[in-house]
């Protein structure tokens, strides 16, 4: 997954989508996670990633993570 070319993020995870002039705002993990998708790193690579930063096992790792793609996708975040 890939977050779109036009949206802006910004290093306090302040996230602006300048088609619709919508902004969110994401946690440090939220941080965390989109700079691993903007380096292009796989689902995989970031569920790794999260179980050896926190005290996390894969499989909650991997549902958080899944849980944020998809609010990602929801708010047109991600292509």
């Amino acid at each position: 997954m890939k977050i779109k070319k036009n949206i802006a993020i910004s290093e306090t995870g302040f996230i602006f989508d300048p088609n619709t002039g919508e902004s969110f705002s994401v946690n440090e993990t939220g941080k965390a996670i989109l700079k691993l998708l903007k380096e292009d790193k796989n689902e995989k690579d970031i569920i790794s990633w999260l179980t050896n930063h926190f005290d996390v096992d894969k499989l909650t790792a991997e549902n958080n993570l899944n849980d944020f793609l998809s609010v990602l996708k929801n708010f047109n975040i991600t292509e």
